[in-house]
């Protein structure tokens, strides 16, 4: 028989990794009621099952601990995998958040209602009925796949499988991409493999993880203008790391923080020692053999391809909230349009440690939930009329957003006046959830940070 139960007078929080923590430790202290479930058999999210052995952060203690709640004195300047677990665990109980948890809870469909409320089901069948649903699922578990011709007779792991060394010991690694998990798994694989080559399809920026003995990210450039920023980092790379090409790598097309940049020149360091041969990018598998662009030839045993993930929420209808290019349709960070009561948090990601904005932007959308009770219309919505623009990118820039989130705390009561004018002057049709559909995707996934 179905279990079902009706908790409209309440939300439920969706993850409990550092964005599921944080938005239940703001949303907590605003007195705003929820449920917090997570799959996972412990909180932490990604710092808890989705790491390899000896991995590090690439941003510091200070650029990445909750601005509130700063991580221990003696932690080093980069904690290890193991600290930042330690340190998540210590904030949820710190901060009492732990009761309030449920555990070993997959949802594998949450579907809005016509009165806008929520129908959440879980993988053992359970249903519950809620006010509203804050997503906090991260984007570190729907891995990206590259797709070449041929057929590649070998072992070919995506990054997110690679948990020690003893995965590469003595074989002939290629690792396709170039990114901070792809930089770390190519250096452990010159250090205990057989061979390791690298493929990169295209140039990437390098940056040193410390500079003037200070971690890069705690130098005083963030707040600054980006193009500011971009000139500092860029004289650095000159001065600590010099031209790409004499590595043997591309020189990067694309501007810094158009993309992602990686931290850390161990593997630049390994390039220029020969323990790490530079590839481009690969046209063709032949059995073991992998044929590059170049028209050069390889052969290898494992294949590790570190190409990122994709943002997606499956358990969500589709076209609910589209996702284009990576980057979540919402306004405000946060906001859909198209309904009441949906969260969409912790989707994009900072370019130097989530520190300096997942507190106060937990802290503003915690007030901006409790805003959403007061008005008709989504806030998301209102935000749309009010002249707020989707993201052009998944990349945050902490100081602009630093100071968004500031003013954003100012005008807070504008918005709801705001909302009621647009709501007697354009109003909207009457939600209807037949426009939303699933189409086949729902089943259970991981909702882990």
């Amino acid at each position: 028989m179905r279990r079902t139960a009706l908790r409209t007078d309440r939300l439920l929080v969706i993850g409990a990794g550092p964005v599921g923590l944080a938005m239940a430790d703001a949303l907590k202290q605003r007195d705003v009621a929820f449920d917090h479930v997570d799959a996972s058999d412990g909180i932490g999210g990604l710092w808890r099952h989705g790491v390899y052995q000896g991995v590090h952060i690439v941003s510091s203690k200070k650029s990445t601990g909750y601005t509130d709640y700063p991580m221990p004195a003696h932690y080093p300047d980069f904690p290890s995998s193991t600290q930042m677990l330690r340190y998540l665990e210590s904030f949820a109980h710190d901060r009492d958040l732990n009761a309030s948890i449920e555990l070993n809870r997959k949802v594998v469909r949450a579907a809005p209602l016509a009165d806008e409320t929520w129908q959440v089901t879980f993988e053992d069948g359970e249903e519950r009925t809620y006010k509203g649903v804050v997503v906090c699922n991260g984007h570190h578990w729907d891995k990206r796949l590259p797709h070449y011709r041929g057929r590649f007779t070998g072992s070919l792991i995506h990054s997110s499988d690679y948990r020690e060394p003893k995965q590469l010991r003595d074989k002939r690694v290629l690792v396709i991409g170039g990114g901070n998990s792809g930089c770390d798994i190519t250096c452990e694989a010159a250090r205990v493999g057989a061979a390791c080559d690298w493929s990169l399809r295209s140039g990437y920026w390098f940056l040193p993880k410390t500079a003037f003995g200070r971690p890069l990210t705690d130098l005083p450039i963030w707040g600054l203008p980006v193009w500011v920023q971009r000139l500092v980092l860029k004289s650095l790379v000159r001065i600590f790391i010099g031209d790409y090409r004499q590595y043997g790598l591309q020189r990067p097309s694309h501007k810094l923080f158009e993309r992602h940049p990686a931290f850390g020149t161990d593997v630049l360091n390994y390039l220029r020692q020969g323990r790490i041969k530079p590839r481009p990018d690969i046209a063709r598998f032949s059995g073991t053999k992998v044929h590059f662009v170049d028209g050069s030839v390889g052969e290898y045993d494992l294949i590790v391809a570190a190409t990122g993930f994709n943002n997606a929420i499956p358990f969500l209808p589709a076209n609910l909230v589209p996702i284009e290019n990576d980057i979540v349709q919402v306004y405000g960070g946060a906001f859909p349009e198209a309904v009441k009561n949906l969260y969409i948090v912790g989707w994009a990601q900072p370019r130097n440690g989530f520190g300096a904005i997942i507190s106060p932007a937990a802290k503003l959308y915690a007030e901006m939930i409790a805003i959403q009770d007061e008005i008709d219309l989504p806030i998301g919505y209102v935000l749309k009329w009010r002249g707020l623009k989707v993201p052009t990118s998944h990349l945050i820039d902490p100081g602009a957003t630093r100071r968004v989130i500031w003013l954003a705390h100012k005008v807070l009561p504008l918005l709801k006046r705001r909302a009621r004018i647009i709501a007697e002057t354009q109003g909207r049709p009457p939600f209807d959830p037949s426009l939303y559909e699933f189409d086949g995707r729902d089943k259970a996934v991981a909702v882990n940070e």
